[in-house]
């Protein structure tokens, strides 16, 4: 009976690490949102830290960074498809990293779909609170999840550039692959020829070993006779 691959099995610290990833963030996204929504003027710049960081509440019916303001239901259903995407690939994955950085961009992806979905002017029409700004980096305005998704972005790039799966193993690059199989073909000719010399050393030496046969006297070292 074939024994079950382990790697088939669902990684439930895996999907675990990803539902909390997203939880925290939905629950940051929305309950910052909440206190924007309640506490600063619409549309006016609240210095934080001069022009590194402002609050501007806005309203944003778009994309992400305020961008495409006039496709809110084409986002929305585009918010909708990657986080069924997540979903159903969330089984694959056996890597924390992996399943980290996917909760990231699912919670990212959440909170603004919860935005789209719940808020005026209607479902699947709701305008996206946004209220970071930073003029020294982006003209742009956006979000708790707005920076989660970005963040989730970069690191998903870089598990990709180092070659690490969804299922946790490492994807060798072809020249390591080559040398790799460099290393182990020589060790192979190394383990087949004694390390006291060539083999061709080895048969030459042989016949000196053993005494002629009509030199006994010197081979026992007296008169065999």
């Amino acid at each position: 009976m074939s024994q079950q691959d382990p790697r088939a099995k669902v990684s439930v610290r895996a999907i675990a690490a990803l539902a909390f990833a997203a939880v925290v963030v939905v629950v940051l996204d929305q309950v910052v949102k909440a206190l924007v929504v309640a506490n600063l003027p619409y549309g006016q710049v609240v210095p934080v830290l001069g022009n590194a960081l402002q609050f501007l509440y806005v309203r944003n019916p778009g994309a992400a960074f305020s961008f495409a303001v006039n496709m809110t239901w084409v986002f929305s259903i585009v918010s909708a498809a990657v986080v069924v995407a997540i979903i159903v690939f969330a089984r694959r994955i056996r890597s924390m990293w992996w399943a980290i950085v996917l909760g990231l961009l699912l919670g990212g992806a959440l909170g603004n779909l919860t935005d789209r979905l719940f808020r005026e002017p209607g479902f699947g029409r709701g305008h996206v609170v946004d209220f970071i700004s930073t003029p020294w980096m982006m003209p742009a305005i956006y979000n708790i999840a707005d920076s989660f998704i970005c963040v989730s972005m970069v690191v998903f790039v870089l598990l990709v550039v180092f070659g690490v799966n969804l299922d946790g193993t490492r994807t060798v690059s072809a020249k390591k692959g080559r040398a790799g199989l460099e290393a182990r073909g020589d060790a192979a000719t190394d383990a087949a020829v004694p390390d006291s010399g060539t083999a061709t050393d080895v048969a030459d030496a042989t016949p000196a070993s053993r005494p002629a046969t009509g030199d006994r006297r010197d081979a026992l070292g007296h008169d065999a006779t």
